[in-house]
Parts: structure tokens; C-alpha cells; sequence
């Protein structure tokens, strides 16, 4: 069914392949196969999810790559919502982090514990900065209002007029498409409080200058209404969505790399595979990098002018370095929520210095305790030991890391003396900053290994080696989901619904809801089931979301999970 032309039928091979199967490629899968399509998702590496998949090391540590905590995760939520609408809802479960203060930022001269609720944020960033309150309250005011109102549009806009439209969106028409470093001119806040409030924009990778107060309010509003994580790691949301997949149908390969879109007049009629192989289809929805889409695996003559001159000129969000840790100590005396510490007050002169890599000291982290957000789950760490993660933004350029071309390219970096140089360099001060914020450290360390920008994109073919897309399009603006070619759509990080886990996967029901003319994601809210659950497999004891992402040709059948031990992982 999935090869190359087969004797004498006619037509395409499948109603819809997805080309990637990050979260969002499989949200917009698993909802066309709900709704009765045939669909084929082709994942490159070994494991689908992208940024939500999990590695294990040492038979003793398992790491999330990309899920580090969800906002929005009570019933009615967004995430909840999209997984309810193909049958999920019993199927994912999510922990509550301490909504007391998730969230703990550290700034020189100012700490703000960040609780859910916009009101409570008031108070706490008031009290933490008194002398600046009327500008703070502006801010707060502008923010929590725009927040409503991109909300209401999420679950809300199919129904509105025209009038509906321009009266529940006065504050995103007046502030939704302006800077975030304008809106901090507008309420004549300090460069201490603009680092206070813009301390978490690492979560989106853009800086104050580049944000759009959309963007960093929808980021915000998000994690204000509760933080979370998903029992099991971020493997468990794409493990459900393969699920509903298969259960409707559809087929998920991996280890099978997308070469070629192949478009005719305007048209997409298939995709070329590594290998030759050739799959007929008039529906594609890549969730590969978006960059990487439209020069690459469709070309640019297949567009118009104005959209490959934007997408040649886009800047990229900024890329990680991140260290995966065990610890021979339990942590438990930390309180369950992430650190984000800063050595400056200078938010927009830290991000200049982590761009061009100029400084030998590392003046952030972002700090995540997977171990104190999942203590049921033996897979994470062994007992008394403790599981995290130690990030920091770093340079994306290919010359400071000193290698010409990336690994989606085919360069080799792994062996290269610069890039070994470099990387041990920023590991060192990024553990010496570590022993700033959290404490001692090195003597506990059981388990060290990094990933960097390269790293990433050997693992997810992004541009830049970063999970949050572009930073710059021609603009503040993003590309919706629809293309100018019939039958090609995009999803992920690179796309107007945003990164993150929530943005991909609302980029994708969005996509789905466009090919299929429903809305998909308020009917989802208000109990629409779409397929048939009952389909759905039983998840015997020892059930493993990593196998069940393997893609069906190179899974085990019943196979229970490993206590721990795969090596398949993200770093290098």
C-alpha cells in the first residue's frame, strides 16, 4: 500500500502522508485518520515525537528532549481538549506541579515565585518591585487581556461575526503584533524588571525584540492557568496519537527519510523516500522544518517570490545546550517547580552575548527536575538519586562551533577539534553556573552527557538546531498552516500557532480542522469523540509508549517496556 506504484490500480497510495511526526504532524494525523482517511506518517529517526521523545541511558536514567512542563492541562484545556477529540482523554494523565510556584525566577536583587493566575503574578511581581507597581500593573493589564481574548479566538472564533471579531479582540488589534520590547517602553519599566518579566522567553527562544507580545502573552497565559507534567514523560502524547493512528488505519514508518515533495502544476502528487521509493498522494502535510520544506524538499520555484525570499532571510530561534544529569542525591528538598536564574539583569544584552558566544561565563539556566515532577515513574532515576536537566542558550552558527555545513547535510562534527573544544568549554561554565543556583553538584554527578545545537539537528533536521522555529519571517508574522500548492500543508514550530508543545499540537488540530471543514478543536472541547475509541489497543502491564513510537514495521507485538537501557538518544 505504501510503495511504489502497484500493478494496475489507480489512484494515490494513501488520502494523506505526513512527512515528520513530531507532535504536530500526529495531532493533524491522528485526527484524519478519526475521520476516516488513510494516513502515512514517515518519520526520519528511529522514534517518533520529535521534541517529546525520551532516551534512556545506564539502564538507570530516562531523559525527556523536549517536554519539560504544560500549562493549561485541567478538563477544558488545550492540550486535554485536543487529546480528548480522538479518544485520549483517559490515556494521557497530568501532574500538578506546585502551583504555589512553578515557576521560580531569580533575577540579581529580585526572586518572583510564579503561581498560576494572572492576579496572583500581579501581586507577586508588585510586591517583588514595588517602586516600578504602575508599570508592572500596565503590563499586567495589557497581557491578561490580550490573553482572554487569543483564548476566546482559539475556542471561540468559528462562531463570531464580524462585529464579534472586532469587539473581543481590541486588545490584540492594538498590541498582539507589536514588540515585546515595546510594550516594556510603553509601561517605562527598568531593564531589571524587563528581565523579570521576560525571564521565561527562553521557553519560546525569541528575544524581547523579536517577540511579538502575542507571542510571549500566549506563552505566559498558558502556564498562568497551571503548570503540569505528563505522567509517564513526553513520550506518552505521541504513543496515544500512533495509537489513534493505527487503531483508524493509518500507518507510522520510521526510519524512513522524505527527500522530495513532488509537485506538479501547482499540485502536490507524492513524495520521493531515501532510496527511490515514491509514494503517491495528494495530500501532504510536512512537519518538517519549515525552512527546510520549502527550499528543500519542495524547492523554491514551486513558490512565490516573496515567500522564498522570507523564508532564505528568516532567523531561527535561538538554539540550546543542554545538559542531561543524575545525581546520586534525591533533591527532594527543592520544591516542585522549575528555576530560571540569571547572572544579569540585562535580559537584552544576555541574549547578544548567548548569540555570538561571547562571554566565557554562562549568565543563565534554565533548570528542570524531572525526577521531583514524576516520583512514581522508577524508569526517571534510580531510588535516592535524583533526574534533570541544566540548559542554556548558546550560538547556532555552524563557523563557532567549527564546522562548515550540519549533520542534516551529512557534515561530520563529532570528532571535529573545535567543536570538542567548544562544547567542553560551555559544559565547564555551565557547571560552574549550575553550582551558582542550584549548590554543590559535581560530586553527586552520576550521569553527564550534552546536547548542542548540532545535536539537534542530527536528531530533528531543524534548521539552526533549535526546537522553536523562526524567529523572523519577513516580519513579526509566521506562515498559517495552508500553502499556496493544492494539497501541501505545514505544521510545527515554525508555523503561526507557535512552538512549544501546546503550539504545535493547536498548529495541528488547526491543520486538520482546515483539510476536513470542522472545527475541530471547540467541537473537541465541548465532548466530541472523533473515530471510535473502542478501537483503541489495551495497554498491557509493562507497556511501553517508547516501542508503541517505534513504527509499526519495527515493533515488537506485546513487547513489555524495558526496565531501562535503550541508547537511542539525543546527544552527542
Amino acid at each position: 500500500m505504501d510503495s511504489t506504484a502497484h500493478g494496475g490500480a489507480t489512484g494515490p497510495d494513501w488520502d494523506a502522508v505526513v512527512v515528520g511526526a513530531g507532535l504536530g504532524g500526529l495531532t493533524t494525523a491522528a485526527y484524519l485518520a478519526a475521520a476516516g482517511k488513510r494516513v502515512l506518517v514517515l518519520e526520519q529517526f528511529s522514534i517518533v515525537g520529535g521534541n517529546s521523545h525520551v532516551f534512556r541511558r545506564r539502564r538507570s536514567y530516562e531523559f525527556d528532549v523536549g517536554v519539560h512542563y504544560l500549562g493549561d492541562c485541567a478538563p477544558g484545556g488545550v492540550i486535554p481538549s485536543i487529546l480528548a477529540g480522538v479518544g485520549l482523554r483517559d490515556r494521557v494523565d497530568f501532574l500538578e506541579m506546585d502551583q504555589d510556584g512553578f515557576d521560580l525566577i531569580r533575577v540579581p536583587g529580585v526572586a518572583v515565585d510564579m503561581a498560576a493566575g494572572w492576579e496572583e503574578y500581579r501581586r507577586r511581581l508588585t510586591g517583588a518591585m514595588p517602586d516600578e507597581a504602575d508599570g508592572l500593573n500596565t503590563f499586567v493589564d495589557i497581557c491578561s487581556a490580550l490573553g482572554e481574548e487569543q483564548r476566546a479566538a482559539v475556542f471561540e472564533a468559528h462562531t463570531w461575526s464580524v462585529a464579534d471579531i472586532a469587539a473581543n479582540t481590541a486588545t490584540i488589534r492594538q498590541w498582539g503584533r507589536r514588540t515585546l520590547h515595546d510594550l516594556f517602553g510603553h509601561c517605562g519599566l527598568s531593564s531589571r524588571a524587563r528581565t523579570v518579566l521576560a525571564a521565561q522567553s527562553p521557553n519560546y527562544g525569541l528575544t524581547p525584540r523579536q517577540a511579538t507580545v502575542a507571542r510571549h502573552t500566549g506563552v505566559t497565559d498558558h502556564y498562568l492557568r497551571g503548570a503540569y507534567y505528563p505522567a509517564g514523560g513526553g513520550q506518552v502524547l505521541a504513543a496515544g496519537l500512533v495509537e489513534v493512528i493505527e487503531a483508524h488505519g493509518g500507518r507510522v514508518r520510521t526510519r524512513s527519510r522524505v527527500r522530495r515533495i513532488l509537485v506538479e502544476d501547482r499540485r502536490v502528487v507524492g513524495v520521493g523516500l531515501d532510496g527511490g521509493e515514491t509514494i503517491r498522494t495528494d495530500l501532504v502535510v510536512s512537519n518538517a522544518d519549515y525552512p527546510r520544506t520549502v527550499l528543500e524538499l519542495v524547492g523554491a520555484e514551486h513558490f512565490p517570490k516573496s515567500v522564498v525570499t522570507r523564508t532564505e532571510n528568516a532567523r531561527m530561534g535561538m538554539p540550546w545546550l543542554v545538559l542531561y544529569l543524575g545525581l546520586d542525591t534525591d533533591l527532594r528538598d527543592r520544591p516542585n517547580a522549575n528555576l530560571w536564574w540569571y547572572d544579569t539583569d540585562d535580559i537584552d544584552g544576555y541574549f547578544e552575548q548567548a548569540r555570538t558566544g561571547g562571554t566565557d561565563e554562562v549568565p543563565f539556566l534554565f533548570c528542570s527536575f524531572a525526577s521531583l515532577k514524576d516520583p512514581e515513574n522508577r524508569a526517571l532515576c534510580p531510588p535516592g538519586h535524583a533526574n534533570l536537566q541544566v540548559m542554556t542558550l548558546c550560538p547556532a552558527d555552524y563557523p563557532w562551533w567549527g564546522v562548515e555545513e550540519g549533520p542534516a547535510a551529512g557534515g561530520e562534527y563529532r570528532r571535529n577539534p573545535v567543536y570538542l573544544r567548544r562544547k567542553e568549554k560551555l559544559i565547564e561554565a555551565t557547571l560552574r553556573a549550575a553550582e551558582k543556583a542550584i549548590g554543590p553538584l559535581r560530586e553527586h554527578i552520576t550521569h553527564l552527557e550534552a546536547a548542542t545545537p548540532l545535536t539537534h539537528e542530527r536528531y530533528t533536521l531543524s534548521s539552526g538546531g533549535t526546537p522553536f522555529g523562526m524567529a523572523e519571517w519577513g516580519g513579526t508574522a509566521r506562515p498559517g498552516t495552508a500553502t499556496s500548492l493544492t494539497g501541501l500543508h505545514v505544521v510545527g514550530a515554525g508555523t503561526q500557532a507557535g512552538n512549544g508543545i501546546a503550539g504545535v499540537m493547536l498548529g495541528g488540530i488547526s491543520c486538520a480542522a482546515d483539510i476536513l471543514g470542522e472545527p475541530l478543536l471547540a467541537a473537541a472541547r465541548g465532548g466530541t469523540v472523533y473515530g471510535d475509541p473502542d478501537l483503541l489497543p489495551e495497554r498491557p502491564g509493562g507497556w511501553d509508549p517508547r516501542e508503541v513510537c517505534r513504527g509499526g514495521a519495527r515493533r515488537s507485538p506485546g513487547a513489555p517496556r524495558p526496565r531501562r537501557g535503550d541508547l537511542a538518544g539525543m546527544s552527542g
